[in-house]
């Protein structure tokens, strides 16, 4: 079984206890913070490695390891086969800077996205612009006319818009 199969029936055991799965995501989510602060000392060094190599570099277990690799993937330059990982598969951290600064605020991460290490790769002007940009990113806006009370419904029924969709509950 590959390990990110592993990690997700950890990660997201649906019937462990409450107390001990958030125990478990405070541990990790430490040891992410971690990771992430030394990449970002140097982000323009590649990171490469065994599973098992980058596990033992950030001296955490391999499971941990899988699950940061799990959520580092979509901001990296070139994805890893996550999904296929063994111990032994060779895998890259080799990350762009944009694409992981928008996937931190995405994910509501404020202790990686505010981590001071940002401060030497991007200025607070930057910083602020890829924050507004993800935020705006998945809020949907309607541009056009509102529609009337007594103008035909969009459905296409026929009807007013107050005798079809415009009902009130």
């Amino acid at each position: 079984m590959a390990l990110l199969q592993d990690w997700h029936a950890i990660a997201y055991n649906e019937k462990a206890d409450k107390g001990e799965l958030q125990a478990f995501w405070e541990r990790y989510f430490n040891l992410e913070k971690n990771i992430y602060a030394q990449l970002l000392k140097n982000p323009d060094e590649v990171v490469e490695g065994t599973v098992q190599e980058l596990a033992d570099k950030y001296q955490i277990d391999k499971m941990a390891m899988v699950g940061f690799l799990d959520g580092i993937n979509e901001s990296l330059v070139e994805p890893n086969p996550i999904e296929d990982l063994h111990e032994d598969t060779h895998v890259s951290l080799n990350f762009d800077n944009e694409k992981l600064y928008k996937n931190m605020v995405d994910a509501r991460a404020d202790w990686l996205y505010n981590l001071p290490e940002w401060e030497d790769i991007f200025d607070a002007e930057t910083r602020n612009r890829l924050y507004k940009e993800q935020r705006n990113s998945g809020t949907v806006r309607r541009e056009g006319k509102k529609i009337g009370r007594n103008d035909p419904c969009p459905c296409g029924s026929g009807l007013k818009y107050k005798k079809c969709c415009g009902k009130s509950a």
